[in-house]
């Protein structure tokens, strides 16, 4: 049975009546937290080969430094609604924010390759609630014709924490040890932890809410497993050579076994752990199903482009980076904008069929680079994806929890953030796998044009005079070699450009999804007072 959100709002507005300074410490209180989370994702990064070489480990074994973690937030973030019912949202943000604490610092003085594993596991954990729980206080402590500019400020703060991440991580790593990444979590969450403790309430209904249903274990149990083993198969697929590896394909069984199991127990269940009923609301679906693409894009951009920088014109990590940097600057003024005009009673839908038509021409743009380009013609592309992403992120944020019933508003975070997970996780896994899948392609096409005495300087067998016999080999064998590393190149170069092109005709596609979006009309009538 479908809910009337109005008559919530207006039995709930007295809600509404926070001090316009208390707003913005609320806000500042939240995102501490939050960008904690989202810059520890970013940070250890740049540390891995530091801590691979402290902990004598492979490659492959220091990779689940990242994978432990990701797994474990992949499978708390679904779960925040239901506990935040359940035992209170302050409680719970204050409760993850120190248990990441305590998991960052035993992090720091982690001293074998399991333990750090195992606390990177309870950090995951804890830091998942922070980013839906966040999104939820905020959108219950701001009017509605102010709520798409907290998304946007949210969304700015989201933003810094990965550009910043690997340039902080890399100067702590270089200048104290890769251990300091972790042990800076420290003050900056204890602060984080005092002010939720100090200015967020949790509303009248969820303190009176009915906490004592069954406990849903069947549902938490399949989402453990399929979650879980999903994440790994992402993370871990393209090592393991996909389904020509037997684990792959009896993981992937199970999970989708588990997942299936899911779905038909939380659709029957009272108390359900996932709130897929509503997914029934099309004003709901709709901008989940456009932020999936949205992070597919946006995460699978974020792997393959600086893989393009450093792997094909040579740029250092830093250079990279730094070239990388503007486009969330082009975010952050496109979000601040986008919360503007909302605030003020405009109608942004249309503000989201154009930040998707910019990320396609960026994708455009991005499909005609070569080994020859420039840095100007590489950021300019950079900066207008993340001007269409600025436009685009807080209005889909906007509009899928405004259409949710107040009650409902921490389940509808944590089932959007998971879905936003789940864009990012598919986007890096399939197009990293597209990258050389296709580089394979291209370059058996290159080698069939090609040959050895296509490089200017080398003459053909038989036609040099016998006195260079040694001379001819071994040059014939250096241009070999240089002819085998100028195809792999231009063969990378060209699956990065059909992936683009890929990229662009899906955000096209998106372009027209803006008129079915539904517009709230409370800020319009806010926006004529």
């Amino acid at each position: 049975m479908s809910a009337n959100p109005q008559p919530i709002h207006q039995r709930a507005a007295e809600t509404y009546e926070i001090s316009r300074s208390r707003k913005w410490i609320i806000a500042v209180s939240v995102m501490l937290g939050t960008i904690l989370e989202v810059l520890d994702s970013s940070i250890v990064n740049v540390s891995l080969p530091h801590m691979q070489g402290s902990f004598s480990a492979s490659v492959d074994e220091i990779a689940w430094v990242v994978t432990s973690y990701l797994v474990a937030a992949g499978i708390m973030i679904p779960m925040t609604g239901w506990i935040a019912a359940r035992f209170g949202r302050k409680r719970y943000f204050i409760g993850s924010v120190i248990t990441f604490i305590i998991a960052s610092a035993l992090c720091g003085v982690a001293r074998t390759l399991d333990q750090i594993v195992a606390f990177r596991v309870l950090q995951g954990a804890a830091g998942a609630a922070m980013m839906p729980l966040s999104q939820a206080i905020l959108m219950e402590t701001f009017p509605p014709h102010e709520q798409a500019m907290s998304m946007a400020i949210w969304g700015m703060g989201m933003m810094v924490a990965p550009i910043m991440g690997p340039t902080i991580g890399g100067w702590i790593t270089s200048t104290l040890s890769w251990r300091w990444n972790f042990y800076i979590n420290v003050p900056i969450g204890t602060l984080g932890a005092f002010m939720v403790s100090r200015f967020v309430e949790d509303p009248a209904y969820l303190r009176q809410a009915r906490k004592d249903a069954p406990i849903d274990w069947l549902g938490i149990s399949c989402l453990v497993i399929g979650l879980g083993l999903g994440e790994i198969i992402l993370d871990r697929g393209e090592r393991a050579d996909w389904f020509a590896s037997p684990w792959i394909v009896y993981c992937s069984m199970t999970a989708l076994g588990a997942l299936s199991l899911l779905v038909v127990q939380e659709l029957r269940t009272a108390d359900p752990v996932i709130e897929l009923r509503m997914l029934r609301d099309r004003n709901f679906t709709l901008p989940v199903s456009l932020v999936i693409l949205l992070t597919f894009t946006l995460y699978g951009t974020a792997i393959l482009n600086p893989v393009f920088l450093q792997e094909l014109l040579g740029y250092d990590a830093m250079k990279a980076g730094l070239v990388m940097a503007p486009r969330g600057f082009g975010t952050m003024f496109a979000m601040l904008l986008l919360g503007t005009l909302s605030r003020r009673g405009f109608d942004t839908r249309f503000l989201v069929g154009i930040g998707f038509g910019l990320v396609a021409l960026a994708m455009w743009e991005m499909a005609g680079l070569n080994l020859q380009s420039d840095t100007f013609r590489i950021i300019w592309p950079t900066v207008l994806q993340g001007i269409g992403t600025g436009l685009v992120f807080p209005g889909l944020s906007a509009a899928a929890l405004s259409s949710m019933p107040r009650q409902r508003m921490g389940y509808a975070a944590s089932l959007y953030a998971v879905t936003r997970n789940l864009g990012a996780a598919i986007g890096t896994s399939y197009l990293t796998t597209m990258l050389i899948r296709q580089q394979q392609v291209r370059q058996s096409y290159l080698v069939e044009h090609v040959s050895i005495f296509s490089l200017k300087g080398i003459p053909p067998m038989g036609s040099a005079r016998p006195g260079l016999a040694q001379q001819l080999a071994a040059g014939q064998h250096e241009g070999m070699l240089m002819l085998y590393h100028a195809v792999q190149r231009q063969a990378m170069m060209l699956s990065f450009n059909d992936i683009y092109r890929l990229l662009c005709v899906m955000m096209l596609m998106a372009v027209p999804t803006f008129l079915f979006l539904q517009r709230d009309l409370r800020n319009a009538q806010a926006g004529g007072h």
